[in-house]
């Protein structure tokens, strides 16, 4: 099981994205566009994870290539696939995985949470408006944040408190 996982989400020219995600063995690079509501998407995704769902899937649109991420759940254990697809209606068997990783549950709800505040902290929600173009996912963040406190023990969540933002 890799020890760490890092996602960030970079905001670009108004309606753009780039997320990175890396670990030990390997690193991927997205795109999302805001036709879809691809942060509210995932951060819903881990928490349905953190609440105990097996599997779960969600997809950033790039408008017309698509990035397609697939959890599984085991107990704590999480395995993740993340498929680049030319069009986003494509099946999973004409992707191609571009990133795969395991770990434990509360690495992931961590990776994902420290994610979205490191954006909060940098543009602040009217900023993040302005430059992605939809309102920040505060709710979805902070129904992750909940659900992974009230699932987990209380060392698990120490250093990722609400950012203090606009």
């Amino acid at each position: 099981m890799t020890s760490g996982m890092r996602i960030t989400w970079v905001l670009g020219t108004h309606g753009w994205a780039d997320c990175t995600l890396e670990d030990q063995h390997a690193k991927a690079e997205l795109t999302a566009s805001y036709i879809t509501s691809a942060p509210e998407e995932f951060l819903t995704a881990v928490a349905r994870l953190v609440a105990g769902e097996t599997k779960t899937r969600v997809q950033f649109e790039a408008e017309p290539t698509a990035y397609r991420w697939i959890f599984y759940r085991e107990g704590d254990d999480i395995w993740i696939r993340v498929l680049e697809l030319r069009d986003g209606s494509d099946h999973d068997n004409r992707g191609t995985e571009i990133w795969s990783s395991q770990l434990g549950i509360n690495q992931l709800a961590r990776a994902v949470i420290r994610c979205f505040d490191e954006v909060a902290q940098t543009h602040g929600e009217s900023g993040y408006r302005g430059k992605w173009g939809e309102h920040f996912p505060r709710a979805e963040l902070e129904a992750l944040r909940r659900l992974w406190r009230t699932h987990q023990h209380p060392q698990d969540v120490a250093g990722t408190q609400t950012a203090q933002v606009e």
